[in-house]
């Protein structure tokens, strides 16, 4: 919820996330540095020094763990809606993206980027299924896109007068 809400007023901002994240850290660092000098000429004593912030290795490793299992299951999932195994979860994902997509219509980095999951999710197993007739399709329609260009490029080619394409080989 937080993030939809940031990324929210940071798209109507219309300043970029990284911008933003800067400005806020320069503030912070500016506001300490101040109040540090400020607190050393008032009390003539030294701030107590900040702790030193550390991750251990356990700590970066339990929560690698943790985010590679959640991956897992995220990639399991979306195996198994690419392979049909579940045709009513395929059809749910596929609804809710659907709607997500028209409803979000205001929010097109959301849209694209469902979109493109979907199509990376449906694209590679509807191919795998429908392999060959996909390929007679993608040769006819590639043959009559090719004769089209053809007639295209010899009627622009023609119009071109002989001592511009002269002057350009030379």
């Amino acid at each position: 919820m937080v993030a939809t809400v940031s990324w929210f007023i940071f798209e109507r901002s219309g300043l970029p996330f990284l911008t933003i994240c800067s400005d806020v850290l320069l503030i912070l660092i500016v506001l300490l540095f101040v109040r540090a000098n400020l607190s050393n000429m008032i009390n003539n004593r030294q701030l107590q020094s900040l702790p030193e912030l550390v991750l251990s290795e356990e700590m970066v490793n339990s929560a690698a763990a943790s985010f590679r299992v959640k991956i897992n299951n995220v990639l399991l999932m979306a195996h198994d809606i690419t392979l049909g195994k579940d045709f009513r979860f395929f059809f749910k994902v596929v609804v809710f993206l659907w709607l997500l997509s028209t409803v979000g219509s205001y929010f097109s980095f959301f849209t694209l980027a469902y979109i493109g999951t979907i199509l990376s999710i449906t694209i590679p197993a509807l191919y795998s299924r429908y392999e060959e007739h996909v390929d007679r399709c993608c040769g006819v329609i590639h043959r009559k896109l090719s004769h089209h260009y053809k007639i295209v490029d010899e009627s622009v080619i023609s119009r071109i007068p002989q001592s511009l394409s002269k002057d350009k080989d030379a």
